[in-house]
């Protein structure tokens, strides 16, 4: 079974899909003036909106991957995350602090989802 594309450019592809398995590339707010929390809710609308393009959804995640720029901010990440996760559903993650490609980010998520059994 080959891989599927989506929202490809050049350099790279925002979507991958294989095996039944959707993989998300880093995902970072397009409003980079707000504070954590909302750059992190902004993060987890547009991976929403990519899961659900793939035929997917956060009801299906299996993995998340996320970097914040500093731990001190760490909880309104986390407050967003919680808000958003399915409750009885989250999925493996990882989170730690480091420096981002634009400095004016604060956040970037990248998750890997099931697609759903037809």
């Amino acid at each position: 079974m080959g891989v599927t594309y989506q929202d490809s450019n050049a350099r790279m592809s925002q979507v991958a899909i294989h095996n039944g398995t959707v993989y998300l590339a880093g995902q970072v707010p397009p409003d980079a003036t707000a504070d954590m929390r909302g750059q992190t809710e902004q993060v987890l609308a547009r991976i929403d909106q990519l899961l659900a393009q793939a035929g997917t959804s956060k009801e299906h995640l299996i993995s998340a991957q996320i970097w914040v720029t500093s731990m001190a901010e760490f909880g309104q990440m986390n407050a967003a995350w919680d808000a958003w996760v399915v409750p009885g559903r989250p999925p493996v993650r990882a989170a730690l602090e480091a420096q981002l490609a634009k400095p004016e980010w604060k956040v970037e998520i990248m998750v890997v989802a099931a697609l759903p059994e037809a």
